[in-house]
């Protein structure tokens, strides 16, 4: 039976940590860039919320008066 974890594939042991950096940092940006969407995703619907509320607001003054 091979033992694959001892074989050195091809590969020495430098370029496998920079391909791991490499990936690390693709996979960071992806997160950012999800995290960004989310937040201007949070930010229109926060402004939504404002504005339903201060047209709601403006329609119980009218009632009022």
């Amino acid at each position: 039976m091979l033992d694959f974890t001892k074989m050195n594939l091809c590969e020495p042991q430098q370029n496998w940590s920079e391909r791991k950096k490499f990936f690390q940092r693709k996979k960071l940006n992806f997160l950012v860039s999800v995290k960004e969407s989310y937040e201007r995703k949070l930010a229109a619907v926060i402004a939504s919320i404002s504005k339903l509320e201060e047209q709601m607001n403006e329609n119980i003054n009218k009632e009022e008066t």
